[in-house]
């Protein structure tokens, strides 16, 4: 699907605007919206709008790395959003020019379109004057949908670190680990488009973006605090992993502990009840009618008195 908005030059916004009037000349700027497009549609990235090949292949070819290109007087910037649910990246590409902005993306993106009403809504508002804040408008849309995200992971950290659920450690080192993964993608995500806003504030290529840092530097800062905060959660499940395996080895080596203080007084009542086992024939113990009572008692003596001298050493503590 393609849709086109047109801002004239008195400041008013037209939408579902034909293709043949974007050359007028009362039109000051457009905003063609290529939303999920079919073949034939994709086409028109080189037969009308004549975009350069490599900018209309990296289009096609999912899914680039956030970047900025530069070919003469048109920019190619791409763009990542985020999917809620999964928390993966979803490719949006930006061509800006003098007087045009072209948006191309496969997935339909609630993003571009609250950029999109922001545009067409604001009527004569100076707002509409050109594409460089419409292109802001969705970076900054896209980044917003990154906080989410990464406040829910925040939310699960601190219900595995307070255990509200009650769970094992193994089923909390799970937990773990599955956060660890997401952070890892949305770091994939949030460093690269960061690299980015930083490329765009330090540009001198795109002529007029000056009008407008104070605004791309804002959307750095959001990137540069969600990056922070991904960097900090990174390092406290590294923490709380190590705290569980600390406490598995712990409570592994306190039941080791136990096991080996029972066999270690198993093993003197043992070596009595082997010798007292074999039948040979002159063992003279065999014949004194309160024999099985003495080994008994010496046996239940030897076992008491290694417990009790195991617990004053402290090995049941």
């Amino acid at each position: 699907m393609i849709r086109i908005l047109a801002v004239t030059r008195d400041g008013q916004v037209f939408k579902d605007v034909p293709l043949e009037r974007l050359q007028e000349e009362d039109i000051h700027w457009y905003w063609a919206d290529f939303s999920a497009p079919d073949e034939a549609e994709s086409l028109l990235l080189e037969t009308y709008f004549h975009f350069h090949p490599l900018a209309i292949e990296d289009c096609f070819h999912l899914l680039q790395r956030p970047k900025l290109d530069h070919y003469g007087d048109i920019h190619f910037f791409v763009l990542h959003a985020m999917n809620q649910q999964t928390l993966a990246a979803d490719e949006v590409d930006l061509f800006l020019g003098g007087r045009f902005l072209v948006t191309f993306h496969y997935q339909i993106s609630r993003e571009i379109d609250d950029a999109w009403n922001r545009i067409a809504d604001a009527g004569g508002d100076s707002e509409t004057k050109g594409p460089i804040y419409a292109a802001y408008l969705i970076m900054d849309k896209l980044v917003d949908q990154y906080f989410p995200g990464v406040y829910q992971i925040e939310d699960q950290l601190n219900e595995i670190e307070n255990n509200v659920f009650e769970k094992s450690i193994e089923q909390l080192m799970d937990d773990i680990f599955e956060i660890r993964s997401k952070l890892l993608k949305l770091r994939k995500t949030i460093v690269p488009m960061r690299d980015l806003l930083y490329r765009i504030i330090n540009t001198v290529r795109i002529e007029g973006i000056q009008d407008y840092l104070l605004y791309f530097t804002d959307i750095h800062d959001h990137l540069l605090k969600l990056s922070e905060m991904i960097d900090s959660n990174r390092e406290m499940t590294a923490d709380m992993r190590d705290s569980y395996v600390s406490l598995n080895s712990n409570r592994m080596n306190s039941i080791m502990k136990t096991l080996t203080v029972i066999t270690t007084i198993f093993m003197p009542l043992t070596f009595i009840a082997g010798i007292y086992g074999m039948n040979f024939s002159y063992m003279p113990e065999l014949q004194w009618r309160w024999g099985y009572f003495a080994a008994l008692a010496a046996m239940l003596g030897i076992g008491a008195g290694m417990y009790l001298w195991f617990r004053r050493k402290g090995w049941f503590d």
